[in-house]
């Protein structure tokens, strides 16, 4: 079975990647166009396995995308590439509508082309994956039922209302075509190979050189926390057994608030590195900053639709997924202080100069 992930050298396609090649038998093509967020060291021992090729394409060239489809034939195609942070959206929007909204119809377009020139055995088991965020229903007020898969549509950051857009398309595709989508929507995923704009990451690293831990507003927006390797193992349930036509809601059953994040961060880091702390403590640094335009005040997933029918639930708690994440940070600072100082984008541009000399 060949696979091919879009954007599997970011940060979920990553932990994507490496559990399907350590626990399945798949062949995967990883296509990712290595921005800022992509980072071939976090595919580890995966980018030299013999069933995993790497080919550095922009969605939005709409002509590589078809040829690509065409070359490597994939059984089935996971689609994670997008821009993601919310702050850089609202920064510049013009790159999240090209890369979410016209990448992701190129790439609805050239799977068409290909899936109804296959036989119609082969037809019958592709599958087109689309891997969302929860971001697209809005926020919550405190005492809100959780989102589920029914949950109206209201973003409110260009990153989710372009998040949105792409999931529409994915339906309307599915609809007027008849291709087997299926679509995933998470709550925030944190754990290994993270990149630091986001908070996780950012408050372990800002913590460990003694900088200040910026807070937006008063810190009591509340988001569902997933680890991301729990994550990976729902969207290849998704893949195998997910009704087609189907939305799934994925999230790790872990409401916390952001200011208590930060303090749990601080706390595990007062004991876990201790040489690097502040004389009161890590949680001296934490300094409350003005907070974000259109900012969310609560995202909650009822993951129990995936649970009832396919049976995944996540296995870390995020106490112990937290654990394992400062873990990781404190056991491959190579990794981090790389992507800190740029180096990591030199073996970003060999990859893709390789590809074009190929």
């Amino acid at each position: 079975m060949t696979v091919l992930v879009t954007g599997g050298a970011g940060f979920i396609g990553s932990a994507l990647v490496r559990y399907l090649i350590q626990d399945t038998d798949v062949r995967i093509v990883n296509v990712d166009k290595l921005t800022y967020a992509g980072n071939l060291a976090s595919l580890g021992a995966a980018a030299d396995s013999t069933r995993h090729v790497l080919e550095v394409v922009d969605l939005c060239d709409a002509a590589r995308v078809e040829a690509l489809i065409s070359e490597h034939k994939p059984d089935a195609i996971i689609h994670l590439a997008a821009e993601t942070h919310v702050d850089r959206s609202i920064d510049g929007p013009a790159e999240f509508l090209q890369t979410n909204l016209i990448g992701t119809a190129n790439l609805l377009e050239a799977a068409r082309n290909y899936w109804v020139a296959k036989p119609p055995a082969e037809r019958e088991r592709f599958r087109f994956l689309h891997v969302s965020t929860d971001e697209v229903y809005g926020d919550l007020g405190p005492g809100d039922a959780c989102f589920l898969e029914t949950t109206p549509y209201a973003p409110s950051s260009p990153y989710a209302a372009t998040k949105a857009g792409s999931d529409h398309l994915v339906r309307a595709w599915g609809r007027t075509y008849g291709l087997p989508v299926l679509v995933t929507n998470c709550s925030n995923n944190y754990g290994p190979c993270q990149f630091p704009e986001k908070l996780i990451p950012h408050m372990i690293l800002n913590a460990l050189e003694g900088k200040a831990l910026p807070v937006y507003g008063d810190g009591l927006q509340v988001r569902d926390w997933l680890y991301v390797e729990d994550h990976a193992r729902a969207l290849w349930s998704v893949l195998m057994q997910g009704r087609v036509g189907e939305t799934y809601n994925v999230g790790g059953h872990n409401e916390q608030r952001n200011i208590d994040v930060v303090r749990r961060i601080c706390e595990l880091l007062d004991e876990q590195a201790p040489e690097s702390a502040p004389p009161d403590g890590y949680a001296s640094l934490i300094e409350f900053v003005k907070d974000r335009p259109g900012h969310d005040t609560r995202y909650a997933i009822d993951a129990g639709k995936i649970e009832r029918e396919l049976g995944w639930r996540p296995l870390e708690t995020f106490e112990s997924g937290l654990e394992k994440t400062i873990h990781w940070y404190l056991e491959n600072r190579t990794w981090w202080q790389r992507v800190l100082d740029g180096s990591y984008r030199l073996e970003r541009l060999g990859a893709g100069a390789q590809q074009a000399s190929a």
